[in-house]
C-alpha cells in the first residue's frame, strides 16, 4: 500500500498538481492513499479526489506500507508517533527550503521510522543543495496539454502563468511588459490580479487571477510563453513544461529547475538580465518559422521527459 501526503489546500498549487499526478499515475498499479497533512483542505480538491483528513480519534490514519510525502513533512507533529511506522519513508523535495532538508534528514529518537529516501524534481536541487536524490521530474499529463491548430491572433500574445502571489512576479517584469503593450504586443497574465496597482488598467495587459482559465486552454492562447519570479525560486517549474508540451517557445529566466531540460535557442531561452530577455522576446516576436520550430523542439523533449517507458522507471521506484 503506497499512502501520499500532502497539504492539498490550493488546487492550482505546483505541490498539490504533483502529488495528484503522481496519484493519478500509482493508482493503476497498486493501491494508493490520498492523506491531507494540513486541516485547511481545500474544498474543491476534497470533491475531485478521495482525500482524507488524519483523526486518530475516528481511526482516519495510515496503517504502515510505504509513506510518501510530497512537499509536506511529518515533523512538530503527534500523529506520526501513534500510527504504525512505514516499511519505507519517501520524501519528494519539491521546494527549496534547506531547513525541510534539516528536519527531514534526522528522525526524532523517539520516532523508529525507517530513514527518508529523498526524490528531487531536478538536478538543479541537488547540485545547489548538494543533495543526491533520485531526480524525477513532476509528473504531467501531456496528453492533456498538447498543441492544438487555431485561427492567429490579431495580435502577438506573449504570457505566463503562476499562483497569484507576489514572489512569483519580478519587479522588473512590469515595465517589460508596459513596454511589450506599447508596441502592440498583447500582454496576458494569469495569476497576476496581485499586480492590478501596478499594471490594472494598462491598454493591452490582461490580468486575471489563478484559474481563471483552464491551464491548458490558456496555454494555447499564447504565442510565447515568459517566466520568471522574484525571490521564490523554482525548483522545476511545472508550468513550463506545460507550457512546452501545447507547443509553445518559452523564454525563461535561467535560474530554476527547468533550465536542466531547456537548450537554449534549440527548445527553448534562456536569459539573465532583462534586456536579453527584450532582445530574445523581440527576435521571436518577428519570427513565425523560428517559434513553431523552437515550440516542436519543445514539445518534442516533454515527449522524452514523459514517455511511458520513462514514466513507468520512475514509478517501479515507488513500488519496489
Amino acid at each position: 500500500m503506497v499512502h501520499l501526503f500532502n497539504g492539498f489546500q490550493n488546487p492550482c498549487g505546483g505541490s498539490e498538481l504533483e502529488a495528484l499526478s503522481l496519484y493519478t499515475l500509482l493508482k493503476q498499479k497498486a493501491d494508493v492513499a490520498l492523506w491531507a497533512t494540513s486541516s485547511k483542505v481545500s474544498p474543491l480538491l476534497l470533491q475531485q479526489f478521495p482525500i482524507r483528513r488524519i483523526a486518530l480519534r475516528h481511526g482516519a490514519f495510515p496503517r504502515g506500507g510505504t509513506y510518501v510525502f510530497v512537499g509536506a513533512h511529518w515533523r512538530n507533529k503527534l500523529w506520526p508517533y501513534v500510527i504504525p511506522k512505514p516499511r519505507r519513508l519517501i520524501y519528494i523535495y519539491n521546494t527549496f527550503h534547506p531547513k525541510v532538508v534539516r528536519l527531514t534528514s534526522t528522525m526524532p529518537r523517539l520516532l523508529a521510522w525507517p530513514n527518508a529516501e529523498y526524490v528531487v524534481i531536478s538536478n538543479f536541487q541537488n547540485k545547489l543543495l548538494d543533495m543526491h536524490g533520485e531526480v524525477h521530474p513532476s509528473p504531467i499529463d501531456i496528453a492533456l496539454f498538447h498543441p492544438v491548430v487555431r485561427a492567429p491572433n490579431e495580435r502577438l500574445v506573449i504570457g505566463r502563468m503562476s499562483r497569484d502571489a507576489v514572489d512569483k512576479h519580478h519587479p522588473d517584469d512590469i515595465s517589460l511588459y508596459r513596454e511589450l503593450a506599447r508596441l502592440r504586443i498583447g500582454v496576458h497574465l494569469q495569476g497576476a490580479s496581485c499586480l492590478a496597482s501596478q499594471l490594472g488598467g494598462f491598454e493591452g495587459i490582461d490580468l486575471a487571477p489563478e484559474g481563471a482559465m483552464p491551464a491548458p486552454a490558456f496555454l494555447t492562447s499564447l504565442d510565447i510563453f515568459y517566466y520568471r519570479t522574484w525571490t521564490h525560486v523554482e525548483t522545476f517549474g511545472r508550468v513550463v513544461f506545460e507550457a512546452m508540451a501545447c507547443g509553445l517557445p518559452v523564454v525563461c529566466h535561467f535560474h530554476g529547475g527547468y533550465a536542466d531540460w531547456i537548450r537554449h535557442g534549440e527548445n527553448g531561452f534562456l536569459f539573465d538580465t532583462t534586456d536579453e530577455a527584450r532582445a530574445i522576446l523581440a527576435r521571436l516576436a518577428g519570427d513565425a518559422a523560428l517559434r513553431a520550430r523552437v515550440g516542436a523542439a519543445a514539445r518534442r523533449t516533454v515527449e522524452g521527459m514523459y514517455s511511458t517507458a520513462g514514466q513507468d522507471t520512475r514509478l517501479r521506484f515507488y513500488l519496489s
